[in-house]
């Protein structure tokens, strides 16, 4: 090859990619195998994430709805039966002021006690200012009495209720010595009675 083929060469080489980086200016670049197979894969990922949404969905139902607490049985005597739960507590859905909630059971608890949120939401009144002892230390509250507390079919009306110690979770409340000092409590392995005094 001589030196005028090798100019030639050079020059034929360097306007070839001129031209192939001029067409790509002008003309509208057509997807490639690679761009086809990228965009594919995008729509793949989309359906996976969508199908793990489904997923955590359908599970996030269940375990609300497995977790709810098991209703208040009364039994041919009239006592109340509370099934224990899997936690090893007891739960039960009541009303406070006639607004629904659900309780845990704390025989070691003074009083039936509810939120601030929760209070304002079911319009329960003042009461007296506070301080309340307990096991995380001193929290400001306050005491109403006089509140009706449901549990199942059974209502007690003039129960002091205890409003500020628990969270700000509106539909949870502790069932305390206010309203189970009305009653026999009889503990068992699976359940939690209540009996008319």
């Amino acid at each position: 090859m001589g030196q005028e083929d090798r100019d030639w060469w050079r020059e034929a080489q360097k306007e070839r990619a001129r031209k192939e980086s001029n067409s790509t200016l002008w003309t509208p670049a057509r997807p490639g195998k690679a761009a086809l197979r990228s965009s594919r894969l995008n729509w793949g990922s989309v359906g996976i994430a969508l199908f793990w949404l489904a997923v955590i969905g359908v599970l996030y139902a269940g375990m609300t709805r497995y977790l709810q607490p098991a209703p208040v049985i009364v039994s041919a005597t009239g006592d109340l039966v509370i099934p224990r739960a899997r936690d090893g507590h007891f739960y039960a859905a009541g009303k406070v002021n006639g607004k629904p909630v659900n309780f845990m059971v704390d025989t070691g608890a003074s009083l039936v006690t509810v939120s601030e949120k929760f209070a304002r939401e079911a319009q329960i009144a003042k009461g007296v200012p506070t301080v309340f002892k307990t096991a995380n230390g001193d929290l400001p509250g306050r005491i109403v009495t006089g509140v009706p507390v449901t549990l199942g079919p059974v209502s007690v009306s003039g129960v002091r209720v205890g409003v500020g110690l628990v969270g700000d979770n509106a539909s949870d409340a502790l069932l305390g010595q206010s309203f189970l000092s009305k009653f026999e409590v009889v503990l068992s392995k699976e359940h939690m009675i209540l009996r008319h005094k």
